[in-house]
């Protein structure tokens, strides 16, 4: 079994000799924000293993980008199906190369693949949704095709952007304005395909879309993380940090709705 702390000081190694992930996985651009940076990747990727039964035969990756979340399943011996779009197909097969050196990942299998040209039904246990549910549009079909494919009382793990944090909002208008959709021609595919262009909601909108096509939030499971600036994090104190966080969302609902950065959730299927 792998840790998540040991599994970052491998990424790091990893990022350090591929170049192609450094644009992306930013740690090694900025010292003085990789405690901050490492926090926020490190929870996020402990809430899904954390969440991820031993019954959890079948578990779905939807938008799983190079494959980071797979890998990590697949040297603790959890299989999963990952399946991206994009240039991150193409660097898989590279990563996995890497991570073979330091156990299994053959549980991981990936295609390249859109959402919405998926016909499974009643096939998983889990599907994990990270950084990607922001992007699938319309979002009321690809709930749709994410319940036939979940087995009765299957869950969707979520890892998102609280789409009420002002400050993230204000730099997302400055970045793409309000147009929240956008479409792209994918030459893979084929064809012109939607894209949320990072079009992130609220808890409660979430909430509302998912529990109109069946679904139900597991209160229990939900976490806010990320509240403080970069420059609070120092070597030593990431853990009091995290601490503080998870104290002060617990407590305080005007900073858990408009300031917390992060949002993780579970919903299942009824």
């Amino acid at each position: 079994m792998m840790s998540v702390e040991e599994f970052f000081s491998l990424f790091q190694l990893e990022i350090s000799q591929n170049k192609n992930l450094q644009k992306y996985y930013k740690f090694l651009n900025d010292p003085s924000r990789f405690e901050f940076r490492k926090a926020y990747f490190c929870q996020r990727l402990q809430y899904i293993i954390d969440n991820i039964e031993k019954t959890d035969s079948e578990i779905w990756d939807c938008g799983c980008g190079y494959g980071t979340s797979g890998i990590f399943l697949s040297l603790n011996g959890i299989k999963s199906e990952g399946t991206t779009l994009e240039f991150y197909y193409n660097e898989i097969p590279t990563r996995l190369s890497f991570w073979s050196k330091y156990g299994d990942v053959s549980k991981f299998t990936y295609s390249y693949k859109n959402v919405f040209d998926e016909s499974e039904t009643n096939k998983y246990n889990t599907i994990i949704l990270q950084d990607t549910l922001h992007h699938l549009e319309p979002l009321n079909t690809s709930i749709k095709i994410f319940e036939k494919a979940l087995l009765p009382k299957g869950k969707i793990i979520l890892i998102e952007e609280n789409g009420s944090n002002i400050i993230q909002n204000l730099k997302l208008i400055k970045q793409r304005g309000f147009r929240k959709v956008k479409e792209i021609y994918d030459e893979k595919l084929g064809k012109t395909i939607l894209l949320g262009d990072e079009n992130i909601r609220n808890l409660k909108t979430w909430n509302a879309a998912f529990t109109k096509n069946n679904f139900e939030l597991i209160p229990e499971k939900t976490q806010y993380i990320r509240f403080y600036m970069p420059s609070s994090f120092k070597e030593n104190n990431t853990a009091d940090i995290i601490a503080k966080e998870q104290s002060i969302w617990k407590t305080n609902r005007f900073l858990k709705t408009y300031f917390f950065f992060g949002l993780n959730f579970i919903v299942q299927k009824q």
